[in-house]
C-alpha cells in the first residue's frame, strides 16, 4: 500500500525527529516527510497589506502631507529589496464624499497612483468611505466585486465585504455565499480572511465591529487554520477568537487612538518632530508548513 503523509502527520513526524525518536517511523515515511518539507518550503511566500489610504482627505493639522503620502508609500514599496507575491488594500481607498462624481474622481486618482507599483498582482477591497453611501456601486465600476476568493500557494484567501451595507453588516446573501465557499474546503485548509471592519466587537461605540460578524466567525470556527487581516481602526491590534487570530493594519493617511482611550474618536494630530508617526503598511510572511504568519511593520519614508 502506498504511504501518504498528510500535513498533520508530517508535523507529528518532525516533532518526533526533534525528540530523537524518529526511528519509530518507517524509512519510506521519512523520505516522504522530507519531500513534504521541501514542498512546504517552496510554497512559503509573503504579501503586503496596505490599508486606509483615504485618498482625498485634507486636514493640515492631521496630515499636512496628505496630497503626497500615498505616492510616498508606493515609492517605499517599490524600493523594497524583495518584492511581494501580491499586495492587498483592505479598504478605505478614498475618503468619503457625498458627491458621487467626486467619489469616482477619487477612485480614479487612487487607481492611477497605485498603478505605479512594481507589483502588478494587486487586489482591492472597499471600506465604508468607498462604498457605504452607494452600496459599492462606484467602487465596483473601478475595482469589480466587493467580495471574492482566490488561492495562492496552498492558502485560500476570502475577501469579505462588511462595508457596502450601510448598517455595517455582511448580510444574509453574502453569509450564504461564505457558507458555500467554505463547504468546498477541507477543515485543515489554510484560510486567510481579508476584511475592512473587525469581525469581532472591538469597540462598537466607535463602529469598530461588524453587526453580524459573529455569524461569519461561527462559519469559520470549524476550520483549524484561519487568520483574519483587517483595517479600519488605523493602528496595529491583535485579537484571538478561540484559535482564530485577528490582526489589524495601520493607516496610510492618519492614525487613530486606541479603542476607548479618549471620549471621542478623532485622528491623532501630526507631530512635526516625528512625521508619519503611526502610519505604515505591513509585510506578511506565510509559513505554509505550520500555518503561521510573521508580521513586519514598515513606516512610510519621509523623503
Amino acid at each position: 500500500m502506498k504511504n501518504i503523509v498528510t500535513r498533520r502527520e508530517f508535523l507529528q513526524l518532525t516533532a518526533l525527529a526533534g525528540a530523537g525518536i524518529a526511528g519509530v517511523v518507517f524509512a519510506s515515511g521519512l523520505r516522504q516527510a522530507h519531500a513534504a518539507e521541501q514542498s512546504v518550503r517552496a510554497n512559503d511566500f509573503f504579501f503586503l497589506q496596505m490599508s486606509d489610504t483615504h485618498w482625498g482627505f485634507t486636514g493640515p493639522a492631521v496630515n499636512p502631507d496628505a496630497a503626497v503620502t500615498l505616492e510616498k508609500a508606493v515609492a517605499t514599496v517599490n524600493g523594497l529589496e524583495r518584492q511581494p507575491d501580491f499586495i492587498v488594500f483592505t479598504g478605505d481607498l478614498t475618503h468619503t464624499t457625498d458627491d458621487s462624481q467626486e467619489r469616482r474622481t477619487r477612485l480614479a486618482q487612487f487607481r492611477d497612483i497605485v498603478s505605479k507599483l512594481k507589483v502588478k498582482n494587486v487586489r482591492f477591497m472597499p471600506g465604508e468611505h468607498d462604498a457605504s453611501l452607494d452600496q459599492g456601486q462606484a467602487y465596483q465600476e473601478f475595482f469589480g466585486e466587493t467580495h471574492y476568493t482566490f488561492d495562492h500557494k496552498g492558502v485560500h484567501f476570502i475577501a469579505v465585504d462588511n462595508v457596502s451595507d450601510p448598517t455595517g453588516s455582511i448580510g444574509d446573501a453574502q453569509l450564504q455565499w461564505l457558507r458555500a465557499a467554505l463547504a468546498r474546503l477541507d477543515h485543515e485548509q489554510s484560510i486567510v480572511v481579508l476584511t475592512h471592519r473587525p469581525l469581532f466587537d472591538l469597540y462598537p461605540q466607535w463602529d469598530w465591529a461588524t453587526r453580524d460578524g459573529a455569524e461569519a466567525i461561527k462559519l469559520l470556527l470549524p476550520y483549524e487554520y484561519v487568520t483574519v487581516f483587517y483595517g479600519h481602526i488605523h493602528q496595529e491590534h491583535h485579537h484571538q477568537t478561540e484559535h482564530i487570530a485577528h490582526h489589524s493594519a495601520k493607516s496610510l493617511m492618519f492614525p487613530l487612538p486606541a479603542p476607548g482611550s479618549v471620549p471621542k474618536k478623532a485622528p491623532l494630530p501630526w507631530d512635526p518632530a516625528n512625521p508619519y508617526h503611526g502610519l505604515g503598511f505591513r509585510t506578511i510572511q506565510a509559513k505554509t508548513g505550520n500555518n503561521t504568519y510573521a508580521l513586519t511593520e514598515w513606516p512610510v519614508r519621509k523623503g
